[in-house]
Parts: structure tokens; sequence; C-alpha cells
């Protein structure tokens, strides 16, 4: 019910209400007043209040004794009082002289309980709830409150989740709420159909989503949770593929799930129109802006005429030509693409025009719903700020950095007016999500320097107290390891785009004859150059300690047969570099980055490349100049069969400078990332004068690798995995090492060859791998090792 506006008759008293934001209702009456005469009193009697002072109550009333008042002075009282949050019904009665007011305070909130509720826990639920310990009660927010937790079951797969609501009175005004939680069983994802596609195959799209079917991994993976946000974002990313594909009429006509409440499975469709693919035809940059002839930006141009459409492209181009004109000072320059669909030969013309926008400014950058991200982490990934020339471009790019950090569960960015014509409010509003993460996982490898079982478990946290900080620490190893390390890194160091951190390990290894204990640490900088590339600094030091086994300790002087007999029957060159030990190595390293892959999880195409330069020799024993590098090129083979291939190629050197040289430990050994097929250290330049012919290393490697990866037959894509067919051939030669009792052979570039097949599995621990290779040209002493099995590293 609405206050009346004007008084009735003495005869009648009427009651006044309003309906308000806040919950409750008030009454207002007043009695013995024409419509035409104005009231006063002597006095206000306050009733009702138990927790807010008398006097606190009448300071909020516009109406004071010995002053006239009306209609209007009521309902502001009324509604001031309303305001203040304390109130579930307020009620104002002229009696006689006096205002009485009558007021019920809201019941305050002593404890917020969960009760049934295992999946999600309190804490968790703590945050949902907007009730709090010693707040004020609403019935209404205790109601929002319900759904607010229903939600957040529905987000982890459990839909049919019941949650009820109950309040325990305590006396003197105070309550216990308390949420009745049933979980419900899990809903899962049945199947998802592809309806209309042509062009791709359900597996290939099925790679672009992130809702999958559900699997035996999925309660540890959860990506088969059906919610509404997700498919809308499923939905653009479909748009984004097919866009970024010559399909410039894609279309997605529909995307909904069903439940089968009888087996709680849902059954995923999305309905798609391709459309017709397309190729750019002419493409041109018409420019209005005075001395900015529009032919001196074409260098700047990524479309180029024949290629496949790709929207990506196209706005790459915009941030490019947009970036470009600032530098020359044209802030407000707008860069807007006009296209030109031709059916008939499905080409499609492009014209970049460039006019002199509006000037507009942005005013200020307001952020929301950040709970538990600090807002200058937000802000810091837009590169204007308050009074700076509005850029849209510039507003979408800081959109999809925002997307990128992983901090959020959506990103949206609006704009709103400003106090100004010429002004702007960009709103940011953001969902905070979990980045914590606890792992402990175990496993077997058949290569690398530490085969057998392994185990690992860390705890990481990428958004450190809220300050987009990232922290690891981690604890493991294997039948004849253990390690240990702690990584930090600040993303923004000294508030520029610089990323800093530091490492500190400690590591131990058990070898056939010998025992290596390593600790050491970095301090590390990374500095964006473009979007693609970037450079890597590092400050590194470590205490490399080897100690023999028991049965290998070398002979004294005064021994019978010393120098000459070895007890170990390994290579002198080895017992020297042990017994040497420990060595302090202190370098710093240069690299630099070049990444353009579109996915790291699952990449299909672009480049990864890597270039590493360090020099050791900055105090320490170790005294040498060593590089590296390694690129892979993935190329998309097939879209409808969704086979990709690999090109990979590397190398290294290492020379040492000083009296001492290089230490036989420094030197390169063999891995599977050089060439599969090939035990650890299995190739290269070796001691002929030791028993087992150890491998000593080298001081130069090269490799190269061609793949193709498909998705395994018949299994179901959601499993994460595929096979492999490779060829693989490296070479390592040469050696540095000039040891009384060594007799170095095999330092000459002999080419080893391999081919065989793999099966990837990208599993909640990681991207683990299996392969078979066969070696198809090698030297006699090589060792060989077929079948390995591990932890994989693709970049």
């Amino acid at each position: 019910m609405k206050a009346a506006s004007g008084f009735f008759s003495a005869a009648s008293a009427v009651a006044l209400s309003a309906a308000l934001a806040v919950p409750g209702a008030f009454v207002v009456q007043l009695a013995a007043v024409s419509v035409a005469q104005a009231a006063v009193v002597s006095s206000i009697d306050v009733r009702g209040n138990q927790r807010v002072d008398a006097q606190t109550i009448r300071d909020y009333l516009t109406i004071k004794p010995g002053r006239s008042f009306s209609t209007i002075d009521i309902d502001e009282s009324v509604k001031r009082l309303f305001g203040t949050g304390l109130f579930s019904d307020v009620s104002v009665n002229q009696v006689g002289s006096t205002l009485v007011v009558q007021v019920s305070e809201y019941q305050i909130v002593n404890q917020v309980l969960f009760q049934g509720n295992k999946k999600i826990k309190d804490a968790q639920l703590s945050m949902t709830a907007q009730l709090k310990p010693r707040g004020t009660f609403s019935p209404d927010q205790m109601d929002a409150d319900v759904e607010a937790i229903r939600q957040a079951y529905s987000r982890i797969g459990r839909d049919d989740a019941t949650v009820s609501a109950r309040t325990m009175d305590l006396g003197d005004n105070r309550v216990n709420v308390v949420y009745e939680i049933n979980e419900g069983g899990r809903t899962k994802i049945k199947t998802i159909n592809f309806v209309g596609n042509e062009a791709f195959g359900d597996r290939r799209l099925s790679d672009v989503i992130t809702t999958k079917e559900s699997t035996l991994l999925s309660f540890v993976l959860r990506d088969d949770i059906y919610a509404e946000d997700r498919l809308r974002a499923d939905e653009e990313a479909l748009r984004r593929f097919y866009f970024n594909r010559g399909y410039a009429d894609f279309q997605v006509v529909s995307a909904f799930g069903e439940l089968d409440e009888a087996t709680n499975e849902y059954t995923v469709t999305f309905t798609v129109d391709e459309g017709q693919r397309y190729t750019f035809a002419d493409v041109s940059v018409d420019s209005t802006l005075p001395d900015v002839p529009g032919e001196t930006l074409m260098p700047m141009v990524k479309t180029k005429t024949g290629d496949v459409y790709s929207a990506k492209d196209i706005e790459d181009t915009i941030i490019r030509l947009t970036e470009h004109l600032a530098g020359m000072g044209y802030a407000f320059a707008q860069v807007t693409p006009r296209g030109d669909r031709n059916f008939e030969n499905r080409t499609i013309s492009v014209v970049y025009a460039i006019d002199q926008g509006a000037k507009t400014y942005v005013e200020r950058i307001e952020i929301r719903g950040n709970t538990r991200t600090r807002d200058y982490v937000i802000r810091r990934e837009f590169d204007v700020s308050e009074g700076d020339a509005f850029n849209q471009v510039l507003i979408q790019r800081a959109k999809r950095r925002l997307e990128k950090l992983g901090f959020f569960e959506t990103v949206d960015v609006a704009t709103a007016p400003g106090s100004e014509a010429d002004q702007v409010i960009l709103v940011v509003d953001v969902v905070d999500k979990s980045t914590g993460e606890f792992s402990i996982g175990a496993g077997y490898t058949t290569g690398g320097d530490d085969p057998g079982p392994q185990i690992e478990g860390s705890i990481t946290e990428r958004n450190f107290l809220g300050r987009g900080q990232y922290i690891k620490f981690s604890a493991g190893g294997g039948q004849d390891s253990r390690q240990y390390q702690l990584s930090f890194t600040e993303p923004y160091f000294l508030g520029r785009r610089i990323a800093a951190g530091f490492d500190v390990y400690y590591r131990t290894r058990s070898y056939d004859d010998y025992d290596s204990t390593t600790t050491g640490g970095s301090i590390r900088f990374g500095l964006p150059i473009t979007e693609n590339l970037s450079t890597q600094l590092a400050y590194n030091l470590s205490r490399e300690e080897y100690e023999l086994d028991d049965k290998c300790e070398p002979l004294s002087p005064g021994d019978v047969g010393f120098p000459n007999v070895n007890p170990c029957g390994i290579s002198t060159a080895i017992l020297q570099g042990v017994a040497t030990s420990p060595w302090i190595k202190s370098s710093v390293s240069a690299g630099l980055v070049y990444n353009t892959i579109d996915d790291m999880n699952n990449p299909h195409s672009g480049i990864y490349a890597n270039a590493v330069l360090e020099a050791a020799g900055l105090g320490g024993d170790a005294e040498f100049l060593k590089a590296t590098a390694r690129a892979t090129y993935y190329h998309t083979i097939s879209e409808e069969m969704d086979i990709v291939g690999l090109v990979t190629g590397g190398g290294g050197h290492i020379m040492g400078w000083g009296d001492d040289g290089l230490r036989i430990f420094d030197q390169f050994k063999s891995n599977d990332r050089m060439i599969r097929g090939f035990k650890y250290g299995g190739i290269g330049p070796y001691d002929s004068n030791s028993t087992d012919n150890d491998h000593l290393g080298g001081t130069t490697y090269f490799n190269a690798s061609v793949e193709a990866q498909f998705p395994m037959p018949v299994i179901p894509e959601s499993l994460g995995l595929r096979a492999a067919v490779f060829a693989d051939a490296a070479t390592l030669f040469g050696s540095d090492i000039n040891v009384a009792g060594t007799n170095v052979q095999g330092s000459d570039m002999e080419w080893r060859a391999s081919v065989g097949a793999g099966l990837i599995w990208a599993s909640p621990f990681g991207p683990i791998r299996m392969d078979y290779a066969v070696p198809v040209l090698k030297e006699d002493q090589d060792e060989v090792q077929e079948f390995s099995f591990g932890m994989s590293t693709r970049f």
C-alpha cells in the first residue's frame, strides 16, 4: 500500500503504507487534523526500540516538537528510518500533542550455520551468503542466500541440490540462521552433439569448447558441468573459431541442454550454420588524416589478398594501425574496417577507413565485483588511465588480458556517460574465482636422468593475497632422487610490465657409481618486447657436490696400482670431476621467447621458439659460455580429421674459457627431447678406457623432429588421448675433456635417427606421454632404449 498524500477527516484515521526497497511495511496514522491544517506536537515518544537509542531515532525525523509539519514530513521521516536498514517496521501516530513513533528492529544474526554440505565447505558457503554474524537479519536476504547457495551447487554440477533455511530464536532479539542442504547427485553430460557442421568434425569442435562429456576422470577435471554461462562462452568460442578460418557468415543457431531426470544426465546440442568459406580480395587503407596517406600504412596490415579470411588478422591490423597512429600523435584516430562480400567468388574486400574520431576522454575507471583481487591488479592491465583519450581497441585488448590472467570467472567491460559530453566512465565487472591449487601426483618414467617411480606434491597460488603474484612450493622425488623448490613471481615489478621473481631449490640424485647434491637459486626478470616476443634475464648461483659410492673409492697415493688401477671401471674424467667437487657455479643468462601458439594447452598452429645465452665465471668455479636454441612450428594438416603436424629443430654449443676449461658435468647429454629411442646420455663421445664405455657428453648438438598428432579412433575425445607418429634425428659431438687415463672416442659429428609412435594423454596431473622408437641410424657404442614413458613437456 502506498502512503496517502493528504489528510482525511477527524472522524476516521487512515493507514498510510509504502512498499519500499527495504523489506517491511510501515503504517502512518494521523488523527484530528484537517487537510488544509498543519499539525504541531509538543513531544516525540519512541517505542519498541531495544538496541537503537531513542534520541538517535528522533534525530532521523524531520519533525520537531513545537514546529508545524505535514504529511510530506511524515513520509520523509519514515523513509529515513527505513533507510538506516535497522528496522523491519515503522509507524507514526499523533496522539494528542504527542507524536508516537513505533519501531520494530531487525533481529541480529548470531551465527550462520550450514548443515548437510560436504562438497562445498562452510568457508566457501559463508562467502556466498550475504547474511553475516553480527549483522541485521532480513527474511528477504535469507531467501536470496538460499538461491545463491543453490547456484553455487549448480556451478559444480549439482543442479538437483535443494536448499532450505530456518531461524533459531535465541532471545534478546538474536537469531541463528541455519541453511539445510541436500547436495543431491552430480549431474553429468552424457553427449555433446553438433548439428549442421560439415567443414569440421565433431571431435575438432569438441576441442574448441570448454564443456566436455562425462568420463571416468571428470570428477577430477570438472569439465563436464552444465552451465548456461559456460554454454554462452562456448558459443563465442565457436564463432571465433569459424571466423578465424574463413567462415564469415557462421552462426550458432541454438545451443541448449536437455536433462534426463531419470539418469541425471544432460544432452547438449549445438546447431550451427557454417556458411561459405571466404578469402581476402583487395585490401586497402583509406585515410582522411592530414599527412598520413593510406598507402604508407599498408606495411602495418596483416590481411593479404588471397589469404583465408580471418577475423583475428583484422583485429590485429586494427590494433597495429591504432597504436601506430597514436605514436604519430593521432590519439583519437579511429580505424573502421569495411568489408564487401562477393558471394559468387566467395571473397571479401576490406578497406580500413581511418578518420579523426570524436575527442572523448576516460573520466574514471570503475571496478566492480572483485571481492579478492585488488583494484590495481585490474587497472594495470589497461593501457589507458583516467584523463587519457578513450580508445575502444585498447579497451578490448585490456579485456583479453584480464581474461588470460585466469583470476576471474567472467570479465565484462562497458562504458557509461561521464559528467560531461566528452567524458566516459569505464565500468569493469569481474567475478573472482579460486586460484589456489593443491596437487599430488605419482607416475613412472623410463628415461631421463632419474628413471623409475616418481611422486610430487605442490601448493600453488596464482593470485597471492589478491596481488596477482605467483607462488609455488613443490616437493617430490623418485627412486633415486629428491627435490624441493620454492618459486615466486611478481608480474609487475616496480609498477611496470616487468616480471621479476626468484627460485630456490635443493636436489639430490643417485647414479650408478656416484651421487650428486645441488643447492641453488636464481633471480629472474622478464620483459615483453611485443605481444609475441619477450626477453628474459637471470642470475644463477648453485653449489654442486658429487660423491662416489663406497665401492668406487679411487686409490690414494701409495696404494698399489695408483693411479692406473680403477676399482669402479668408470671413466677417469668422471673420477676427476667427483674428486674436485664441490663446485660453485655463478652465471648470468639472457633469453628470447617468440610465441604465436593459438592454444598452449592444445596447440594447432603457431610457433614457439626460445634462445638462451648463458655465461658462467662471475666468481665460482665454472667458466663457460653456452648457447642453446629450440623452435617448434605447429600446423593443422586436416581441420576435419583434427590432424596436427609439427616440426622441431634445435641446437646448442658450449665452450670453456679460462685455465681449467670445461668440467665434464657441464657438457651436453642426450635426452628424449633431443632424440627418442636412445638412453639418457646414451649417444655422443665416450671413454674407451672405461669398462662400460662411459658416455661423457659433448660440446655441440643439433636435433630435428617431425611429428603428426591425431585423435585416437573410437576413444572419446574428452579423455584427452591423442596418438602420434614421428621421426627424430640428432647428433652430439665434440669434447673438451683432457684428463690423464681418458681416451675420448666418437667425438666426430655422426647423426643418429629413429622413427616411432606415441600416445599423449592430457591427464589431470599434466601431459603424460608414451613413445616407442626404433633407432634406424646409430653408432656401435650407442645405448638404445626403445620404450619411454613419463611427463611430457611441449615447450
